[in-house]
């Protein structure tokens, strides 16, 4: 399998896990070092805001306590589309950005409506063969999300 097609096949992968809430899936996917970062751009601040910031072990505790909580139980699909990727230190690492459309569907009607947008900047481990996320950040350009989600965008 070509690289490109191994990290596109990765992050569409990282979605499809998300979708289905298999968060166990999702954390297989993730390097032992893996970081995860949700930001946004704030031109009121005129900076760069962190909304979210966790390692693997973090976001492990994190989604194992999801349903213990009180959350918004719609659910949200993602539409990744992979904008490029380029390969650093002779193959073995790569970064991908990613544009990224999430959708919100309610339980009860079905009703559908775009939650918000944004682009995923994600970096991958190569050298073992099976790529591995390394660290997500995923930049938000929508930034009124109303009721959060706790499970990773």
């Amino acid at each position: 399998m070509s690289s490109d097609k191994a990290v596109s096949e990765l992050i569409y992968r990282s979605c499809l896990l998300l979708n289905e809430l298999n968060f166990a899936g999702y954390l297989e996917l993730c390097a032992s070092e893996f970081r995860y970062r949700i930001t946004a751009w704030s031109p009121e601040l005129r900076k760069e805001m962190l909304w979210h910031e966790v390692n693997r072990e973090e976001m492990k505790k994190h989604l194992g306590l999801i349903p213990r909580h009180v959350h918004d139980n719609a659910l949200l699909s993602r539409y990744p589309t992979v904008y490029s990727i380029a390969y650093i230190g002779d193959g073995k690492s790569a970064t991908a950005v990613t544009g990224l459309q999430l959708f919100r569907t309610k339980q009860d009607g079905g009703e559908s409506s775009l939650y918000g947008i944004g682009r995923y900047h994600d970096e991958i481990a190569l050298e073992s063969g099976i790529p591995r996320l390394l660290s997500r950040e995923v930049r938000m350009t929508t930034r009124q999300l109303g009721t959060g989600s706790q499970i990773p965008l």
